[in-house]
């Protein structure tokens, strides 16, 4: 099979082809550190960790980076508010993302680069753009000229004559128009220093660097001229990523990356998700039941598992009842990824029985190699997980199951293998009661001859009741012919 990826600069889906045969150079934007992540952040750095998970183990070898935008306007003023410094803002909400983002089981990068680590490498860049007269000094900012550019617009697919003036990100506002630049879209990438902010001497004076700027400078060093894959929400197409292309394939007339890839957006109940309509969610808000739409605290992988179940392109809407349908869709997989800790001992599970079916590994990567097709792939972990909780029913209440061990442990082992491709796992709730505050094995008795004795006495809600408490506690029951058989 071959993988396909749909490229936003080229609007058309291609076959994924590297740089270099086997190996993956991949960058995606990371956050800017003045305030805790949102459930935006959390679809978006979900979908590239699976993309990142997909690819290794489809046989590449990855060197994933994401950066921290730690020198901003937001970054000052939340400063300023708080009587502290840009340093410990960003210390606190770069160890505040680690928080979240673990929590989502997304694996670290490997390599975290911030902003003010290459401030060198930014000066470089921006000195080759005016050498190059791609760029110009005006009054301590450096400016870039979008004129200059051939392209620029083209993975936008705007038009220069047609864009608004002052769409060029991150603007200081007490600029007036056209004050500094020669030309209303020409981007800032070197800003001057206002009085009490934090600066770096420059052959342009003391300032500090643009927002755009910073990505090109950090791709550069950490990963070289051309990468494979340059990922991010798509809200950065525009500016952002069109003015990192006229930056770095201007200074080095390379192309920046093969393939320009971006998530869809995340609405809340239909809307745009923003502070001023008040519907604005934060990662551990949802997780620890702190959403007003969702007063209760939600398994980190439901979420992981609600954002794989859109394409990675399209719009994801968080609405209370999606929320409670993802928890529902979770408990399903759950039950059966922990099918073999459950079952696994009694039906006489081993190591060497653990193999794949071939055929549904295939249906699983068909899915993800369509443009990294997740939500496809999930029908295929769905559907096993549905058959191996038929066989765990079947087998709590008649002794037996119907499929033989070896399909069982097959099956559960498939699932088990591709859902940990999409970073789905689970663990028991009760890993081990026979400690404190567990059952002892004379306390378990008791409590099947307490059902026995409902059963017999047609009781069936009190029978299903203590069956219930046992399976809380991580013991399960299997009534055969000879009798109630438990473990845990």
């Amino acid at each position: 099979m071959t993988l396909t990826v749909y490229s936003t600069l080229t609007r058309r889906q291609e076959v994924f082809k590297t740089v270099e045969a086997g190996k993956v150079k991949m960058y995606c934007c990371g956050v800017t550190v003045y305030d805790y992540c949102h459930v935006g952040h959390g679809r978006s750095y979900i979908v590239w960790d699976v993309v990142r998970r997909y690819l290794v183990w489809r046989g590449y070898e990855v060197r994933y980076i994401q950066n921290f935008t730690d020198i901003d306007d937001k970054i000052l003023n939340r400063a300023k508010e708080q009587g502290s410094t840009m340093e410990e803002v960003s210390h606190l909400f770069i160890d505040a993302y680690f928080e979240d983002i673990r929590r989502l089981n997304v694996m670290d990068a490997d390599d975290y680069p911030r902003a003010t680590e290459h401030i060198q490498g930014i000066q470089d860049l921006i000195a080759d753009l005016v050498e190059k007269d791609l760029a110009y000094p005006a009054s301590g900012d450096v400016y870039y000229r979008v004129q200059r550019f051939p392209t620029y617009g083209a993975l936008s697919g705007r038009e220069l004559d047609k864009m608004q003036a002052g769409a060029g990100g991150r603007v200081d506002p007490e600029d007036t128009e056209g004050n500094r630049k020669q030309y209303p879209l020409d981007f800032a990438l070197w800003k001057s220093a206002k009085p009490g902010e934090p600066f770096w001497d420059s052959p342009w004076g003391k300032g500090r660097p643009g927002w755009h700027i910073e990505c090109s400078a950090m791709i550069k060093e950490r990963l070289g001229d051309t990468i494979d894959i340059h990922g991010g929400g798509g809200d950065l197409v525009f500016p952002h990523h069109e003015n990192e292309i006229a930056q770095s394939e201007g200074a080095f007339s390379k192309p920046l990356a093969r393939y320009w890839m971006h998530n869809g957006m995340v609405m809340v109940d239909g809307q745009k998700m923003s502070k001023s309509l008040g519907n604005f969610i934060t990662i551990r808000d949802l997780l620890d039941g702190k959403w007003s739409k969702y007063p209760e605290a939600v398994d980190p992988m439901a979420v992981r598992l609600f954002v794989l179940q859109a394409h990675y392109r399209k719009p994801l809407d968080f609405t209370e009842d999606a929320i409670a349908g993802a928890v529902n869709s979770w408990n399903t997989l759950k039950k059966g990824l922990l099918f073999d800790s459950q079952y696994g001992q009694m039906l006489g599970f081993t190591d060497v029985g653990n193999q794949l079916d071939k055929n549904l590994v295939e249906r699983f990567q068909a899915f993800a190699d369509d443009d990294l097709n997740f939500s496809g792939s999930l029908a295929v972990l769905f559907e096993l997980a549905k058959d191996l909780g038929k066989e765990a029913n079947i087998l709590v209440h008649e002794g037996k199951t119907e499929v033989s061990t070896a399909e069982l442990q097959k099956f559960w082992y498939t699932l088990f293998t591709l859902a940990n491709v999409l970073g789905l796992e689970a663990k028991p709730e009760v890993e081990e009661n026979n400690g404190k505050g567990g059952l002892s094995d004379t306390d378990i008795e008791v409590l099947i001859h307490k059902r026995t004795d409902a059963r017999q006495a047609k009781d069936f809600a009190e029978s299903d009741r203590i069956r219930n408490e046992l399976l809380s506690l991580g013991i399960t029951l299997v009534d055969g012919k000879e009798g109630t058989r438990w473990h845990r």
